[in-house]
């Protein structure tokens, strides 16, 4: 069951969040995995809009590259790790605790009035471009 429809059956107020890639708003060749993201995307809206009377919240994060093991084959070469930092306009990979840190604001209760949200955790990558330097992505 997925907790959209936890949501639905629920009559405890409170948060939900779901997790998605940070570009699934942007123009990809790999337009049926977008698709599919935007989708949720606009499930998890409808679904704030739709529990809001009921007080549970509906976000959605957006988290970057994050050191963790999933994101382990990607970095191992300094090479690779270099181009993919370069891809964050911050210029590094995210670690773990920051995502969680923005995850935790979001279900607790200094955010009791923030819903319908997509909360981009990712370094600048969804909406940021690094500079170029002297020809570099830096």
């Amino acid at each position: 069951m997925t907790d959209f429809a936890l949501a639905r059956r629920s009559e405890v107020p409170g948060s939900r969040l779901k997790l998605r890639r940070p570009d699934s708003d942007s123009g990809r060749p790999d337009l049926k995995r977008m698709e599919a993201a935007v989708r949720e995307i606009l499930l998890a809206l409808s679904a704030a809009a739709s529990y809001a009377s009921r007080g549970i919240r509906v976000n959605v994060v957006a988290p970057g590259m994050v050191e963790t093991p999933l994101t382990a084959r990607l970095r191992s070469s300094p090479a690779s790790a270099k181009a993919s930092a370069s891809m964050h306009a911050l210029g590094r990979i995210g670690r773990p605790e920051e995502v969680a840190e923005g995850l935790a604001w979001l279900l607790g209760p200094s955010s009791a009035w923030v819903s319908g949200v997509v909360l981009p955790i990712d370094g600048g990558l969804a909406r940021l471009r690094p500079p170029i330097i002297q020809g570099e992505i830096r």
